[in-house]
């Protein structure tokens, strides 16, 4: 796609970058087939094809309009065109360039401002977990829409962390919303490490990866969410500590995984952090991507039915437990890890299944987008549901907290980690 920045852009980092992801655009429409919001709408406006052209025009020096900025608003940013792109057009990069230029020539109406700002800074705030035990206290109390989005409080076990000391060494992200909301994914994770013999190794000055700011077009908060979250786990790469090296950071949010895995990128034209922040993406791995190194340690320790299934406390006594894998956008496209969970899983016994169609579309979720956007999100959520019916499923489990949450709102089939349900076969 050939194109003509306008001044104010030529030269500029934004200019750039955005000029040669366009560059690589061949036109050819193979992204408004996957795309979750075009399926919906049916508007070219509302693809990655039509967004890709409304960036290029304001790039051009064309004044956007308030129409421009609800056209990139609803998109999920769920990179499912990226996966389907012939030509690699890195797409999620270029709709937050396109975002942040339109926010700042187009005033939104103080109700969206308000909204906006509360999430990006009350997500991250150290006041969420309060206010989360809160909610939770109050929950039948509740507005159905804000019931929703508070969930009931996690099994007695959720705090339960391993105390024993291992040669091997990760650090881990504990995320923003996630200690509150869902503590024993993070409690499950690190028991599930601690039983392959690998010890989680938390950083007390990390917090938010920088995706709640960067992603609602506060880019400069979001770098400052990197850099400190690089400062915080440097000694623990560079083995300064008497807790030695770790081998990895890993994520147990799949929408934290991509992100801190685009730090190298996001950084790359700050000096003092370029190296820094590519190096942290390298050693950035999914939880998911050590499955195959724990399979080996792990199996002989699942305790076990007659018949050779894993037990589980939850599973029903005359059968399998059945369970659906909803793969999170941000693990199947935003990190290109497709068929990892459900072939381990396997491999470790589990009755693991992916819905028979649309296993690559968005659930809805979406970060903030199913607070921001709650109609579509509720139309995704359902046809998400509605693939995943026929499996049957006694849990559905999934890679990222927004996902689980947000499945859950409309099912009463419990949705969870499937970390959770790997901890509870090792406990027997």
């Amino acid at each position: 796609m050939q194109t003509h920045l306008s001044p104010e852009f030529q030269g500029t980092p934004d200019g750039e970058t955005a000029e040669a992801i366009l560059r690589k655009c061949v036109h050819c429409g193979f992204c408004t087939a996957t795309c979750p919001t075009y399926q919906l709408l049916g508007d070219e406006l509302d693809g990655p094809r039509g967004r890709i052209y409304l960036i290029k025009q304001v790039l051009e020096g064309e004044a956007p309009t308030r129409k421009t900025q609800q056209h990139l608003d609803r998109c999920l940013t769920c990179r499912n065109c990226e996966t389907t792109c012939p030509s690699g057009v890195e797409y999620g990069h270029l709709v937050d360039i396109g975002r942040k230029i339109v926010e700042a020539k187009v005033e939104r109406p103080a109700g969206e401002r308000a909204v906006r700002w509360a999430l990006k800074e009350g997500l991250p705030s150290p006041a969420f977990g309060p206010a989360m035990k809160l909610g939770q206290l109050v929950r039948p109390l509740l507005p159905g829409a804000l019931r929703q989005k508070v969930p009931a409080p996690g099994p007695g076990g959720a705090h339960r962390w391993p105390t024993r000391s291992h040669p091997r060494k990760v650090l881990m992200l504990l995320g923003c919303v996630q200690p509150s909301m869902m503590p024993n994914i993070n409690s499950a994770t690190a028991r599930v490490l601690d039983a392959a013999g690998i010890q989680t190794l938390v950083a007390d000055g990390a917090g938010c990866c920088g995706a709640v700011r960067y992603h609602l077009n506060d880019h400069d908060g979001g770098l400052a969410d990197m850099r400190r979250n690089i400062d915080a786990w440097w000694p623990l790469v560079e083995g300064l500590t008497s807790q030695g090296r770790v081998e990895a950071i890993v994520m147990n949010a799949s929408g934290c995984g991509a992100m801190v895995k685009d730090y190298g990128h996001a950084l790359a034209r700050d000096p003092a952090y370029a190296d820094k922040a590519r190096r942290i993406s390298d050693l950035t791995r999914d939880l998911s991507e050590l499955l195959p190194d724990l399979v080996a340690t792990l199996e002989p320790r699942l305790a076990r039915h007659a018949d050779g299934r894993p037990r589980l406390r939850s599973a029903p006594p005359d059968g399998p437990m059945r369970l659906a894998f909803h793969p999170p956008c941000t693990l199947q496209h935003g990190q290109k890890l497709r068929g990892g969970v459900e072939a381990q899983l396997a491999r470790l016994g589990f009755d693991i299944r992916t819905a028979p169609t649309e296993s690559h579309l968005c659930c809805g979720s979406a970060g903030t987008y199913s607070v921001l956007q709650p109609e579509l999100a509720t139309q995704l959520r359902d046809r998400k549901l509605g693939v995943l019916a026929p499996i049957e499923p006694h849990a559905i489990v999934s890679a990222n907290i927004g996902c689980i949450q947000h499945l859950q709102t409309g099912t009463a089939t419990p949705v969870r980690h499937w970390v959770e349900v790997l901890d509870e076969a090792l406990a027997g």
